[in-house]
């Protein structure tokens, strides 16, 4: 500390302006706490990484990707288009609109709460003091009375192939092409890589998806993957599995395979092998905070890494997910202004925007069995459903995973469209410790792919009325 250096007295402070740290502001100033919120200079801005970079573009292009896939689809069905042209040059120019209209909206709500927003690089020197370098070349202090950290992740490099913004990029750079590549390689099977994948290969570009392990997704349950392969087969998508990519070469990526190397055609190449904590510049050691070798802040039930210093989202372990960070938000928030919370959710849901989408909540078969339960598991099948008929859907399902001893609800899974949006009931029916004739006994609408819930839940009572009776598995 330089001596004589005055610093600014500040109720709750927090860092970052993404989900987690505009949610953790608003809750704080709705119990009265005077907020400051420190977003880092030159950062995506107000709504952090999934608003301006990530979660919003990326579905705002798979719908965009969608719609034209769609187009083609329908054709049996009567529809009939001259041809389908997409602009993503005109595209970015919607999406900074749409981007920049929720970032208002995230403004206006902080300025409602009376949250003062501060734009520079923060860094801790003790334990109630942060540093703030600004745009300005000015440097200011904070001393708080607590704090909480909620500045992200960013992608992870590979040696081999570092990000230049021209030829290899990270998931913004794929999210701010204005024209669609020739060719393109994707590096990583997981969530991000194979969303803008699958949306690239719909638009027209000749898309290879590189994958070190042996198989996409792995931190999913594999049968809620097999349609995907498949989908990704019907696009002309070349997955090659078990293969690293190594380096760039004469216009090409080069790869090693089970098969030895290989040269792939890459106008572009996307890597998306994993996500970082934003934890490494914060100077967390100087404030008494830990931190673990992946980057991660230890904190308990209450969010908390100090008594004045807590931390929710991709900073600590768990899903890096954006509505689990809004949910941790607020329980910091409530913690650190003397009110009981604790994080203590029953099961967070995983939304993939692949095609078909899956959602995930709770526990598979196999896990529920490592769990030491008794799992009963029920399939209602797409292809049984008249609303998907309708969109001309046939793959995919609905799984109600149970545990028998206590006749709870304990995972509920969906592959298919809009998969996204119905896997909400099934968290809703874990939280609230629901049984399976609690969904049965709910009367879903129809003609809907909702009903698929109810339908899965019937199917576990043997009593379905869309299925074969044959097809309940215990």
């Amino acid at each position: 500390m330089v001596v004589g250096e005055f610093a600014d007295a500040v109720d709750l402070l927090v860092l970052g302006g993404g989900p987690g740290g505009y949610a953790a502001a608003i809750r704080a100033a709705q119990l009265g706490r005077k907020v400051t919120l420190v977003e880092r200079a030159g950062a995506a801005g107000l709504g952090g990484v999934c608003l301006q970079v990530g979660c919003i573009p990326s579905k705002a292009l798979i719908e965009l990707a969608d719609a034209a896939q769609r187009t083609r689809d329908l054709h049996a069905a009567g529809l009939s288009v001259a041809g389908v042209a997409v602009s993503l040059e005109r595209f970015q120019g919607w999406r900074g609109e749409l981007c920049a209209g929720l970032a208002r909206g995230v403004g206006r709500l902080l300025e409602a709460g009376e949250v003062r927003v501060v734009h520079g690089e923060a860094r801790f020197n003790r334990a109630d003091r942060v540093a703030v370098h600004t745009p300005e070349d000015r440097v200011v202090f904070f001393e708080f009375e607590h704090a909480i950290v909620a500045t992200g992740s960013r992608p992870v490099a590979l040696p081999g192939l570092p990000f230049d913004g021209e030829r290899v990029l990270d998931s913004t750079g794929a999210l701010a092409l204005t024209a669609l590549p020739d060719s393109v390689a994707v590096v990583g099977a997981g969530y991000i890589g194979l969303e803008l994948g699958t949306a690239l290969a719909k638009l027209g570009a000749r898309v290879t998806v590189v994958e070190a392990l042996d198989r996409i997704l792995p931190t999913v349950d594999e049968s809620l993957t097999a349609p995907v392969v498949d989908r990704l087969r019907a696009l002309d998508v070349d997955l090659r599995l078990e293969t690293t990519a190594q380096r760039l070469e004469d216009g090409a990526l080069v790869v090693e395979g089970p098969g030895g190397e290989d040269r792939v055609a890459a106008e572009r190449v996307i890597v998306a092998v994993g996500r970082v904590p934003n934890t490494d510049e914060l100077g967390l050691a100087e404030a008494g905070v830990r931190v673990g070798p992946d980057g991660l802040v230890a904190v308990g039930e209450d969010m908390r890494a100090t008594e004045r210093i807590a931390a929710v989202g991709d900073v600590v372990a768990g899903p890096a997910l954006a509505h689990k960070a809004t949910a941790e938000a607020a329980v910091a928030a409530e913690a650190l202004s003397g009110q009981p919370a604790a994080f203590d959710a029953q099961a967070i849901p995983i939304v993939i925007f692949t095609d078909p989408e899956i959602g995930s909540v709770g526990l598979s078969e196999a896990q529920a069995r490592e769990a030491g339960l008794d799992p009963v598991v029920a399939t209602f099948p797409l292809a049984a459903s008249g609303r998907a008929g309708t969109l001309g859907v046939r793959e995919g399902f609905t799984r109600i995973v149970a545990d028998a001893a206590t006749d709870r609800v304990v995972g509920v899974h969906v592959v298919g469209p809009h998969a996204s949006e119905l896997v909400a009931g099934g968290a809703l029916a874990i939280e609230l410790m629901a049984a399976p004739g609690d969904v049965a006994a709910t009367i879903h609408p129809h003609p809907t792919l909702s009903e698929g819930l109810r339908e899965a839940a019937e199917l576990m009572l043997g009593r379905p009325l869309h299925v074969a009776r044959a097809r309940a598995k215990a």
